[in-house]
């Protein structure tokens, strides 16, 4: 019968010594290493975005005409600064979108062309920092509307929200651009947009029969605002129609813990370490 041969038995009669603290530690810290190298984390399952509100897009006129001061004449937006009337409708518009708590906001800007300045989203300090880079002039010089209306249009390309409203403000007369205000507002109404216009500077200057027929054939409203406290007073009414639904995908939120379980492991490594030391 062959012998059979039993390695570190001092192990067994040395119970006392297994136990002690040296020991313990290092099967912690092994434990440790190997839960995070498992890589451990939770999951919460969340839609953060299913909330009462609209898609919104600012199609805004950045024409020569919108370099134009006076539009603030008793200062009551300016501060005393002789603005133009881009600066002051970029004023308003930002203190807009801001209180829209439960919206998705976008910009388009037109002059000789139109162009998405920011796509519709639901992070509207970011919008809101962006709209203070725009210049007036950055379009061109003219006032294309029926672009203004296309592009706002594909604003709303991956929108799934149930009222979309397009906020087209203007201080001049279309005379610019390949799609026509009719051309594109055919276009829009199979798409349950709506369009609220704003005539704004002095009576005669914007076209306002072609405004009022945009808003009239969109389903919305048609403002005049002769100045940039009546402006604002537009924004605050158009500020007050009824929410509706957004429905949005839903997102899994994943914390880690490994950093945890590491840092404990070397803390404990490095508990041993001075204890070393100290010998």
């Amino acid at each position: 019968m062959k012998p059979i041969y039993f390695v570190h038995l001092h192990f067994m009669r040395a119970k006392k010594r297994f136990l002690k603290l040296e020991w313990i530690v290092k099967i912690l810290i092994f434990i440790l290493l190997v839960v995070a190298l498992s890589s451990p984390i939770v999951v919460d399952k969340f839609n953060p975005f299913n909330r009462d509100g609209k898609d919104i897009v600012l199609a805004i006129d950045a024409s020569g005409s919108m370099n134009s001061s006076g539009y603030d004449s008793n200062n009551d937006l300016s501060g005393g600064e002789r603005l133009s009337r881009f600066e002051l409708t970029k004023i308003v518009a930002k203190d807009f979108l801001l209180k829209r708590y439960s919206d998705n906001v976008g910009i388009v800007i037109y002059g000789d062309f139109a162009f998405i300045a920011s796509p519709i989203t639901y992070e509207k300090e970011i919008v809101s920092e962006m709209l203070g880079y725009l210049t007036q002039g950055m379009a061109g010089q003219n006032t294309a509307i029926g672009e203004a209306i296309a592009m706002s249009k594909r604003a709303f390309k991956h929108s799934i929200a149930k009222t979309k409203i397009i906020i087209l403000l203007s201080d001049g007369e279309h005379n610019s651009g390949t799609i026509s205000p009719k051309e594109a507002l055919k276009s829009i109404k199979s798409q349950n947009i709506k369009i609220y216009t704003i005539a704004i500077g002095n009576k005669g200057e914007a076209d306002e029969a072609l405004l009022e027929k945009i808003a009239r054939e969109s389903g919305g409203e048609f403002y005049s605002a002769v100045s940039a406290k009546e402006l604002q007073k537009v924004y605050e009414k158009i500020d007050k129609l009824e929410s509706s639904k957004i429905k949005s995908r839903e997102y899994l939120l994943k914390n880690y813990y490994y950093q945890t379980l590491l840092l404990l492991a070397a803390a404990l490594l490095l508990f041993l370490l001075y204890r070393e030391m100290r010998k």
